[in-house]
């Protein structure tokens, strides 16, 4: 998986400068994780989809076209891994703690945005956090950031 990574984004970087810019490991590993999370109940539908992209553009700064590839890469990425530890370890590698209660409150609003929680997701989210460190108290407070923005009441 590292060395797939490294030689994309050593093909990326030898591309002309009008060319999006390459893509952080960090990036990689968080657009992964929202990935794993919109495949919790079997399939990613077109809500859950749209907030992918729409939540990476916001966290990351990136354009359609530069967060459309990267969230092929990571869709191809994560297809080829059966393990979160390695997405988790990049996250916590490269974020200070306030940044990875801010991606667990990502998860949660994929999680959300077919408007229906699943177990699976729920599960998933719960998982994610304690491999980021992020305690059941700051995982819950995410967690009710999102329910708010999204007009929901804890089921």
């Amino acid at each position: 998986m590292i060395n797939r990574l490294a030689a994309w984004l050593s093909a990326r970087t030898a591309q002309s400068a009008d060319d999006p810019p390459p893509v952080a490991p960090l990036a990689l590993a968080a657009t992964a994780l929202l990935l794993e999370m919109g495949r919790m109940d079997d399939q990613i539908d077109d809500s859950e989809r749209v907030r992918i992209a729409q939540l990476v553009k916001w966290k990351f700064g990136l354009d359609d076209e530069t967060a459309a590839a990267l969230i092929a890469q990571a869709e191809e990425d994560s297809a080829s891994s059966t393990q979160l530890f390695g997405y988790t370890s990049t996250i916590v590698e490269h974020t200070e703690p306030e940044e990875r209660v801010q991606i667990v409150e990502l998860l949660w609003d994929v999680a959300y945005a077919d408007g229906v929680l699943h177990d699976l997701e729920a599960s998933l989210v719960r998982r994610i956090a304690g491999l980021l460190y992020v305690t059941d108290k700051d995982s819950g407070a995410a967690r009710q950031r999102v329910l708010d923005r999204y007009g929901l009441s804890r089921a």
